[in-house]
């Protein structure tokens, strides 16, 4: 890690050690909605490494192990010395406990999963305004048998009897439960104690600061250079368009590759949309027969995805060589990306990061190495609905900003099988027909996503007095926050109904409407 996580950018006011937790990116987000600037880094993050960020506050994440099992996860002891506030969350609050002499073993009454009231035992900064039994979400199979030297209990549960803890002196404390969950019912409140009155942060991280420090950003490291852009029609790149259009206006060319697998009306859409309206430069890539050629006898998902994938490959650095030449890649990477990533390559010249890959709304794999674009990431440290915050402010309109989530393959892994372009035109109609009906129901901004998907079996069906053989189709709508988990949305049986009647009645060769009624976990969104 240099001096700072990426040239020429903010530190983050709360730094966040990750120890391995499902909740580190969410306690990120939580901070960042008190308006606080806050990343996630890994554990092994070096005290100098600390001092050089130089952040108000610091979070120790919880984590799956167990502190006295070996090879368990740590952190440079010595950051506990810095004098910065830190505040120890579920393991990492059983950490700060050991690694200042406290001890920690397994819990001898039960572990402690779930919701459960907690017990004020005495005032603390970190517990303002916290309501005593309020329910806090717990889950830890160990406990805090005795404290460190100058810490105090500030809370308890039933089973649990530090279930806060608090060195005031030394501004560190420790929750065992986990105030960043919805479920936590003060849990924002603990959060934004420790944030504001704690560590003193202010409340600076907002859309109006976010442009105003990314556009003389992206000017200083592109120059008068040319920067390449896959647009894909989502809320990601075409946030990333409209503010690259914003820093450096005709040095900018977009490139939409029509691989043929779009909703309906979308690639006319996208081009009167970009080109026309807002007169961004779009180049427009037709490909349809080339990629749907390719695809001729496959019926393996991932096998689809790999042929899609190496297909956009071929094709981007085509059109990218007749088009350029370009300096630079833009990308749509966001913070998620970011934490999940393993590595980087650094132009040993200028540190900037080297594109080996690309990150698109298609997934593909990496870019060949001679092509030797540097990247241009302005959104690699905001979260999904930072992005939206973002177009919304550049003057995206609603239509972008709040569309469903769309995967890169497009149809070809909602039809399930051989693709072909009847199965296409068919589950084109039944898609547009979902969307439009969940639109007129006030219900398309409440779901996650909605969509039709096509089986590779035909059904027994009347039709007119007649008996038809044809195809179902499966309608997936589905909630959820952030895509990682979901479940299916109880959409109102009279909106199933004119959903069904109008696939059945307007789309030729379907006989059939079903509902999948099925979470993730254990199933997926994406039927492939």
């Amino acid at each position: 890690m240099s001096k700072k996580l990426l040239k020429n950018e903010r530190d983050p006011s709360i730094l966040i050690l990750d120890f391995g937790s499902q909740y580190s990116e969410l306690i990120a987000r939580r901070i960042r909605e008190a308006d606080v600037f806050s990343l996630v880094v890994s554990n092994f993050t070096s005290v100098k490494e600390i001092q050089d960020i130089n952040p108000k506050g610091i979070i120790l994440s919880g984590g799956p192990s167990s502190v006295y099992e070996d090879n368990a996860p740590k952190c440079d002891a010595k950051i506990f010395d810095l004098g910065i506030p830190i505040l120890g969350i579920c393991y990492g609050m059983q950490l700060m406990v050991k690694e200042l002499g406290g001890e920690v073993t397994p819990a001898i009454n039960k572990a402690e999963y779930g919701r459960a009231p907690i017990n004020i035992d005495c005032e603390s900064d970190l517990l303002t305004n916290v309501q005593d039994k309020s329910i806090m979400w717990m889950s830890h199979g160990d406990s805090i048998n005795n404290l460190p030297e100058g810490f105090i209990k500030i809370s308890h549960t039933e089973n649990t009897l530090h279930a806060a803890i608090s060195n005031k002196q030394k501004k560190l404390f420790g929750v065992q439960f986990h105030p960043e969950v919805i479920h936590s019912e003060f849990g924002m409140t603990v959060i934004k104690n420790f944030v504001y009155s704690i560590s003193k942060c202010k409340a600076d991280w907002t859309t109006e600061t976010f442009l105003e420090e990314t556009i003389p950003r992206i000017k200083q490291q592109v120059g008068d250079k040319k920067v390449l852009l896959a647009l894909s029609g989502g809320v990601d790149s075409s946030t990333l368009a409209f503010l690259l259009n914003k820093a450096i206006g005709k040095q900018l060319t977009c490139m939409f590759i029509d691989q043929g697998f779009m909703r309906k009306g979308e690639p006319e859409f996208l081009m009167e949309f970009f080109d026309k309206k807002f007169h961004i430069k779009v180049e427009y890539i037709n490909a349809r027969e080339r990629f749907i050629n390719k695809l001729n006898g496959i019926t393996d998902p991932e096998e689809k995805r790999k042929i899609i994938g190496r297909e956009f490959i071929r094709v981007f650095e085509e059109e990218s060589n007749r088009l350029g030449p370009f300096q630079y890649l833009a990308q749509g990477t966001l913070y998620p990306d970011v934490i999940e990533s393993a590595g980087t390559n650094l132009d040993p010249k200028t540190g900037e990061r080297i594109a080996v890959k690309i990150k698109s709304h298609h997934n593909v794999g990496g870019l060949p190495k001679d092509l030797q674009f540097k990247l241009v990431e302005p959104l690699r440290k905001l979260f999904k609905d930072e992005v939206r915050k973002v177009g919304g402010a550049l003057g995206l309109p609603d239509e972008i900003i709040k569309r469903h989530p769309f995967p890169g393959p497009g149809l070809a892994i909602r039809i399930l099988g051989e693709v072909s372009h009847e199965k296409l035109n068919c589950l084109r109609d039944a898609d547009w027909i979902v969307r439009d009906e969940i639109k007129k129901a006030g219900l398309y901004n409440d779901i996650w996503q909605a969509f039709a998907v096509l089986l590779p079996v035909k059904t027994v069906g009347v039709m007119g007095d007649k008996r038809t053989y044809a195809w179902p189709i499966v309608l997936r709508c589905v909630s959820s926050e952030d895509g990682m988990t979901a479940d299916w949305s109880r959409i109102p049986y009279e909106t199933l109904e004119r959903i069904s009647n109008r696939i059945v009645n307007e789309v030729e060769q379907v006989n059939r409407v079903v509902f999948d009624i099925t979470s993730k976990p254990p199933g997926t969104i994406e039927w492939e």
